[in-house]
């Protein structure tokens, strides 16, 4: 027998050439195609990945998730720039392209990202996400994350979600 085993998942550390511009440019279609966003979006995106080109290798990592070798989905794990103690990491760009639906990779990079958080002693994630990402905010809840507020987003016709979660418990 030879050839990949057919929806053989793998999740590996950000780093390879390509992986960061993959994920501004999955966004940027994806977000475009499924929910109507602008590039504006994209650049928002952009700004996230050229963020993280300057992180804490200690305490800040990202993860791109492959089906059969091609990459399918992506994550963050940050520090909150907002918080001063350094005890409050971000969830970012958690997107599972369409071709690597249904496999549970979603799931997956969230559990890596928050088993992450944990081993390097963030107390507390947040994230942001809005309202038309439905699958999403599933995942986040099933997890224990709680929404902390929301608010209108003109600029993607959508509504921003606010969530947060103890890693202490």
């Amino acid at each position: 027998m030879t050839g990949e085993v057919e929806g053989a998942v793998v999740i590996r550390r950000i780093g390879r050439p390509g992986d960061l511009g993959w994920v501004v440019q999955a966004h940027g279609e994806l977000y475009a195609r499924e929910f109507g966003f602008d590039s504006r979006f994209e650049a928002v995106v952009l700004e996230i990945m050229a963020s993280f080109t300057r992180r804490d290798p200690e305490r800040e990592a990202g993860w791109i998730a492959e089906l059969n070798g091609r990459r399918v989905g992506c994550i963050l794990c940050v520090r909150a720039d907002d918080d001063d103690s350094g005890e409050t990491a971000k969830l970012r760009v958690l997107l599972v392209h369409p071709d690597g639906r249904g496999h549970g990779i979603g799931g997956r990079l969230v559990d890596t990202c928050l088993a992450f958080a944990r081993s390097v002693g963030y107390q507390r994630m947040k994230l942001w996400t809005t309202d038309q990402q439905v699958v999403a905010q599933k995942i986040y809840t099933d997890r224990g994350f709680a929404l902390t507020g929301k608010r209108p987003n003109a600029t993607l016709s959508a509504t921003d979600l606010f969530y947060a979660l103890d890693l202490t418990v």
